[in-house]
């Protein structure tokens, strides 16, 4: 069974940072592409950004260009999300996912994970 589990979210004041993670199991994670969508309250699921399986290739929604980072470490299956400058607008429910192909809409990841919560204070 496929599993993606997310940590790091957490309450941090505007211009804050922090870093997200999510663990893979449950198959070979190595040749997807992995990224993060996020829900705020209300609003629709909106991607944030996406990395290619080789590490290479990333995308990046234009509001999070120059302050969020996508890594991923094949070895752990493991892909990280560092956020600096954070701002209110950024507080939402971040969901880490897999696909077969590095692509920007939610119908291209066949895996989610549960979320977790980010909370940017003004």
């Amino acid at each position: 069974q496929v599993q993606l589990v997310e940590s790091g979210g957490g309450l941090v004041q505007a211009g804050g940072s922090l870093r997200l993670s999510c663990v893979a199991s449950g198959r070979t994670f190595r040749t997807s592409a992995m990224g993060w969508f996020r829900q705020a309250p209300g609003k629709e699921r909106e991607f944030v950004v996406a990395i290619s399986w080789s590490g290479v290739a990333t995308y990046y929604a234009d509001s999070d260009k120059g302050r969020f980072t996508i890594s991923r470490d094949n070895a752990k299956n493991t892909v990280y999300l560092q956020m600096n400058s954070l701002k209110p607008e950024d507080t939402a429910v971040y969901y880490c996912v897999v696909g077969s192909k590095l692509v920007t809409t939610s119908d291209g990841y066949s895996y989610w994970g549960q979320g977790t919560q980010v909370t940017v204070s003004s």
